[in-house]
């Protein structure tokens, strides 16, 4: 039996016990993250450096660009370093550090998605007042209180989670410390505060997603109205980046969260917790500037000074 005292590590899933999968692993996990740090940190300092994209709709994306940053950095760097070096370990710290900054910056992910189908609806459905519903100072606002949410919310989940008493051992069945794998270890009746917050956190995400929802119904029915098909498709190519990563980062979670015990297994977890982890921030850089000549013709000046 364990106790909270005495656990001073948790031992994370790997993703395989072969040494010659481990390096394929170790490389493949390399080439995702160096290609998410240059993609996301060309889109910021493009951003950031052309003054022809500080506008309201890239300021969000410059936001989301930073949190996604921030949430693969979370993660893969440790599954990189234990499938380099054989090993499992995470220590107690790391491991709440690791909770607290994932779930920040995920949910923060979320929040900053959903002001940005905001951003498009007032764009398309209302576009005489897109500069005063979204003026300079509407928008650090409306950041401000994603993160600000987000870090309300991860602070809670985090303080709770590590206060619980462990006696389930210290293994962790994921590649990376998640508040559901933390409780299966606890062994106290008072993680019913923890399903409390939980309950909550998922009430507003499923109330930002009706909003994402109820947007596009209303985009949707714009765009419909515009009578010539070069006006639609040019309204409908600003909210197709952002719909698919919506639709991306939703789906996945989904699936890692909701999918039913009968097809749950330690493998398909850990492969649907990466795909829902890693996969949304190094694919957002390509799906923003594939489809954005502003980004593309931004990126391009950039590289070549």
């Amino acid at each position: 039996m364990f106790n909270s005292s005495s656990v001073t590590e948790f031992l994370l899933l790997a993703f395989s016990d072969r040494r010659e999968l481990q390096l394929l692993h170790f490389w493949l996990f390399l080439g995702i993250y160096l290609a998410a740090l240059l993609g996301n940190g060309l889109i910021i300092t493009a951003i950031a450096c052309d003054h022809h994209l500080h506008t309201p709709m890239y300021f969000f994306l410059l936001n989301l660009s930073l949190l996604d940053l921030g949430s693969i950095s979370t993660t893969l760097p440790k599954a990189m370093d234990n499938s380099l070096w054989d090993t499992r370990d995470i220590s107690y710290l790391g491991c709440a550090a690791q909770l607290f900054l994932f779930l920040f910056l995920i949910s923060a992910d979320f929040y900053i998605l959903t002001i940005m189908a905001y951003d498009r609806y007032v764009a398309i459905c209302k576009p005489l007042h897109y500069g005063t519903l979204l003026g300079s100072r509407a928008c650090v606002h409306m950041a401000a209180a994603a993160w600000g949410t987000a870090l309300l919310n991860s602070l809670l989940h985090t303080a709770n989670t590590f206060s619980l008493p462990l006696c389930g051992g210290n293994a962790v069945d994921q590649f990376f410390c998640e508040i559901p794998q933390i409780l299966k270890l606890s062994c106290s009746g008072s993680h019913l505060r923890e399903v409390g917050l939980l309950v909550v956190s998922i009430s507003l995400a499923f109330g930002c997603f009706i909003f994402i929802v109820l947007s596009y119904v209303q985009i949707l029915r714009a765009v419909l109205r515009i009578p010539s098909e070069q006006g639609r498709h040019k309204a409908f190519s600003t909210c197709l980046p952002h719909l698919v990563m919506v639709s991306l980062f939703i789906i996945t979670g989904m699936f890692a969260y909701l999918k039913p015990r009968s097809i749950s297994s330690p493998s398909l977890d850990l492969v649907v917790s990466f795909l829902y982890s890693v996969v949304p921030p190094a694919v957002n850089p390509l799906i923003y500037s594939l489809r954005n000549k502003e980004i593309k013709d931004a990126v391009w000046k950039l590289m070549t000074g």
